[in-house]
């Protein structure tokens, strides 16, 4: 087997190696762990490395927008993994409203890009731009590991540091931190239509979940008081 990579690029292979490493791997995977894999595999001799494979995808997904693909290998996280094209997005972001169990509220989101924006930062200044006691939505940023404690501010009291974490990016598909939006792309999501009706059946969703939960309680309080009288 050659150790030469203008004859390995040619070995379609390790083409198919890199493409089915990637879309079997449960998380973004690096550049490093997949010429890793492929040297523990096939041994050390392999003249492989980490711009070979990022020009492997750069040509699969050349492949992929030939054949007009619905998908294509995006970077995130410092990783690659396999993602439909943004002009999907409204009908798959139909079928996440019917998932609730990652879903973040609104008080969190906006806790969330506070973080993100202005990271690090304390509690005391997240709470000044919110302009409400934040303590259980940073709570549920931690437990969901989108955000971390970065370390103690240098001010009276040395309060806590907060920023974001690598889920961050996988949770919203980024790269890195450069690749958040500017605040005016912000304002054209905001009016796009397409946005606006997702963000209503997000909310209509939401109303019928606390309804529904609503009248779970009212329920067992009524059983509860049937209970109590016989």
């Amino acid at each position: 087997m050659t150790s030469n990579f203008t004859a390995w690029e040619m070995d379609k292979i390790y083409f198919n190696i890199i493409e089915s490493l990637i879309f079997a791997a449960d998380e973004p995977i690096s550049a490093s762990e997949i010429t890793k894999a492929i040297k523990d595999i096939d041994g050390e001799d392999i003249d492989i490395n980490n711009k070979d494979v990022d020009d492997t995808v750069n040509q699969l997904n050349e492949r992929y927008k030939e054949s007009e693909s619905s998908y294509e290998i995006v970077r995130i996280a410092n990783g690659y993994s396999y993602a439909t094209k943004p002009e999907f997005s409204k009908y798959l972001g139909y079928l996440s409203t019917e998932k609730s169990k990652r879903r973040l509220s609104q008080a969190a989101l906006e806790t969330l890009a506070i973080i993100a924006y202005k990271q690090p930062i304390t509690k005391p200044e997240i709470e000044t731009l919110r302009g409400v006691n934040s303590d259980y939505m940073i709570n549920t940023l931690l437990e969901k590991n989108l955000i971390t404690i970065k370390g103690r501010a240098e001010t009276i009291g040395r309060p806590l540091l907060y920023s974001t974490t690598e889920e961050f990016l996988k949770y919203f598909g980024l790269n890195n931190l450069e690749d958040l939006p500017k605040p005016r792309e912000i304002e054209e999501i905001m009016k796009d239509a397409d946005f606006i009706e997702q963000r209503n059946r997000i909310m209509m969703n939401a109303l019928e979940e606390q309804l529904e939960n609503e009248v779970d309680i009212e329920d067992m309080e009524e059983e509860d008081d049937e209970n109590a009288v016989e």
